[in-house]
């Protein structure tokens, strides 16, 4: 991923203070000390985030980023399963990329004591709701404004990020070790379990849209009977007299 010379400053104080936050808490980490890590001014930091705990939004952010970068390239005849599979797979990802994940899946583990860090946290996966809403929105051919589909985008966030955090506690916290087909079956489970749209499934291209779908060859149905008129008696001997006044003589 390409960052800007600005982004990249971001990023390095973010890596930084996670370094920091993980190691000795967030409570024991000032300004200063991740100013000193970093090889800035304390300044320095101060212009590129309002506090420390937001120093590690770059690293919280790339996370859904690079998953939604992951979905951009989703072909439309693959399931999500074997689509997850292949981008999820290390050796796809930098050394500098997975020694980020790592960090972030330490910082998740901690996030239960650290209720500003959390905070952080959620807010990161939030604004990625419209990302979320975009992709989901351009696989089904419907505008990311209909409520239905951002309905689906908050659903799919919440689900990844729960899944992020059980991954990341149980892998820190209890030291079990997940394997790549793991991880894409449990994320690909969530997904599945809150979508209210079939996104998840190979989906047809439908470059005219609606338009082209093909005319509808129901036959249409019968005309209902007319119902006839009852003939009363004395129509009945009316009808001779009247028949015979149209005979020509």
């Amino acid at each position: 991923m390409t960052f800007s010379r600005s982004e990249a400053s971001r990023m390095m104080v973010a890596r930084t203070a996670a370094r920091l936050f993980a190691g000795q808490g967030v409570a024991a980490t000032s300004g200063g000390d991740i100013a000193a890590a970093a090889g800035i001014s304390e300044r320095t930091v101060w212009r590129y985030f309002r506090n420390k705990e937001s120093c590690v939004e770059p690293l919280f952010a790339q996370t859904w980023q690079r998953f939604a970068r992951e979905l951009r390239c989703w072909p439309r005849h693959l399931a999500l399963e074997l689509h997850l599979a292949d981008q999820f797979a290390l050796d796809r990802h930098t050394p500098e990329e997975i020694a980020d994940m790592v960090l972030v899946v330490r910082l998740i583990a901690a996030l239960p004591d650290e209720p500003d860090l959390r905070s952080i946290w959620l807010h990161s996966y939030h604004d990625g709701e419209g990302e979320m809403a975009a992709l989901i929105g351009d696989r089904l051919g419907r505008s990311h404004h209909d409520f239905e589909v951002r309905l689906c985008a908050a659903a799919v966030m919440g689900a990844v990020r729960t899944v992020d955090e059980a991954i990341s506690r149980t892998a820190v916290c209890d030291g079990q070790a997940f394997t790549t087909e793991q991880v894409v079956a449990q994320m690909a489970r969530a997904i599945r379990a809150v979508s209210n749209l079939p996104f998840c499934d190979p989906v047809a291209a439908r470059p005219f849209g609606d338009a082209a779908a093909p005319p509808s060859r129901k036959k249409p149905p019968a005309p209902a009977p007319v119902p006839r008129k009852a003939v009363t008696p004395k129509a009945k001997e009316k009808a001779p007299a009247a028949a015979a006044r149209r005979t020509p003589r």
